[in-house]
């Protein structure tokens, strides 16, 4: 087992190194990348967006009867941009992409490996990683801190919707306590961490895929480890970069 996750982890380095290598060595295929910013960014808007609109919701609901016990209803607009800004909106995010977009790719790549058909593109010289993992992991990386700003002001507007007609708390109150809580520091760090977690997703995904083995089957296989690996990974970081970017505000 041990073996198994050291393997896989230098299997990403030197992923990660060939990446590097064509992203800034080589001109970028555009049509490719946009391509994938589509599928990547705008496809996961839906999902992304209506989980963060009804956490904005839970969340004002829970913080209306935590905080009622003391006294301190005004303070709901606080905890809900806190925690969303924090870390619930990058996380979620994360999680959901990690979910939909790893999936797919690893599926993808996996069935052009199990196909032979990454086989023949090195025959043609022309490079795999070029091809299929730049793109897709640029547009991860690019895609998800967008997404998670999204996901962000969805989910403050899901806050001041039950705040404003199930709280009878006025709007223009609770805004204002949102944007007194918030510092710059908030929102940076919330996003910095977006960016890592794109790359965890995109490299994790890529790995997998383009190491398919057994087929059919073992497209499934690598399907499942990359929804897992992605997810421990995601909140795994989190904490470390939590703790990073708090050290250096």
């Amino acid at each position: 087992m041990q073996q198994a996750t050291l393997t896989q982890m230098g299997q990403v380095v030197i992923l990660t190194g060939e990446w590097l290598s064509n992203l800034f060595l080589r001109k970028p295929e555009l049509r490719e990348w946009i391509k994938q910013f589509n599928h990547i960014g705008v496809q996961s808007l839906s999902i992304t967006n209506i989980t963060a609109l009804f956490t904005g919701m839970v969340l004002a609901l829970q913080a209306a009867y935590a905080l009622s016990a003391f006294n301190a209803d005004v303070f709901i607009g606080d905890l809900v941009s806190l925690s969303i800004v924090r870390e619930l909106g990058p996380v979620l995010t994360a999680l959901l992409v990690g979910g939909r977009v790893g999936a797919g790719i690893t599926a993808e790549l996996g069935t052009m490996k199990a196909t032979q058909q990454l086989d023949a593109m090195r025959a043609m010289a022309t490079n795999p990683v070029y091809k299929l993992v730049v793109p897709r992991l640029v547009a991860c990386v690019i895609c998800l801190p967008i997404l998670t700003i999204l996901a962000n002001f969805i989910g403050i507007i899901g806050g001041l919707f039950i705040a404003s007609f199930e709280l009878q708390i006025d709007g223009h109150f609770f805004m204002g306590r949102v944007l007194d809580a918030l510092s710059v520091n908030d929102v940076f760090s919330g996003l910095g961490k977006t960016f890592f977690f794109g790359y965890f997703i995109g490299i994790i995904a890529c790995n997998n895929g383009m190491r398919v083995e057994s087929g059919a089957e073992g497209v499934g296989i690598a399907t499942t480890s990359t929804v897992v690996s992605a997810s421990i990974v995601i909140l795994i970081s989190d904490f470390f970069l939590t703790k990073l970017f708090y050290m250096l505000t």
